[in-house]
């Protein structure tokens, strides 16, 4: 059997955790999804994090969604100079799927032990008109704005990417948190990196290319 020589590789996948609106959630993941309010709140947002909503239509908690379309609709009957769509990353953790109106669990969930309820797309629910996907999350820790999906112009929208930039934790030496200081990519358990066997590079398997820079 002939020897391999492995000088690097380039990988192709989903960074962001996209997962369309149609699409089942699987309980334990992250995902892209997206929160709309005013510019003031968002800034409040972004500086001091979410908090929870006393009520709604699946109780107390976090209301976003993975459809942009729906969180562009928010705030209810604010002019669009007030419109800001947040880009998050939001671990879901445990997800209770709400797929009926008056469902036994639709605002009890949390204290069924789950930490996300999702309503799917066109499930038919009245209290969902537009049919589009929502999902309530209990805990606000779970979620971290990432960017800005929509702003009213471009003065605002550079505010608040400066704003976001500012408020993220400075990256460390260390992936002990679960963030790889190579790939970048959150993972839990933390994962090891590694010196390339060929050139002495710092790598590890996850990130998407390495090319060896002794061959």
């Amino acid at each position: 059997m002939s020897s391999i020589q492995f000088f690097g590789w380039e990988a192709f996948y989903d960074e962001d955790r996209h997962l369309q609106a149609n699409q089942e959630a699987k309980s334990g993941s992250h995902y892209t999804m997206y929160h709309g309010t005013s510019v003031q709140q968002a800034r409040q947002i972004i500086t001091n994090g979410f908090k929870q909503s006393v009520d709604g239509m699946l109780g107390p908690g976090v209301y976003v969604s993975r459809d942009q379309k729906k969180a562009e609709r928010y705030p209810l009957r604010s002019q669009p100079t007030d419109r800001i769509v947040l880009k998050l990353s939001v671990d879901c953790g445990k997800i209770k799927r709400i797929d009926k109106d008056n469902h036994p669990m639709q605002k009890t969930w949390n204290s069924q032990g789950y930490d996300t309820a999702w309503v799917p797309p066109n499930c038919g629910m009245k209290a969902v008109p537009s049919g589009l996907e929502e999902d309530c999350v209990f805990d606000p820790k779970r979620i971290k704005v990432t960017d800005i999906a929509l702003a009213p112009n471009m003065t605002i929208l550079t505010e608040l990417k400066q704003l976001i930039a500012q408020n993220q934790k400075a990256p460390t030496n260390s992936n002990t948190s679960g963030t790889c200081t190579v790939c970048k990519l959150k993972v839990d358990p933390a994962h090891t990196v590694q010196l390339c066997w060929g050139c002495g590079e710092t790598i590890c398997t996850l990130m998407i290319k390495h090319k060896c820079n002794r061959y």
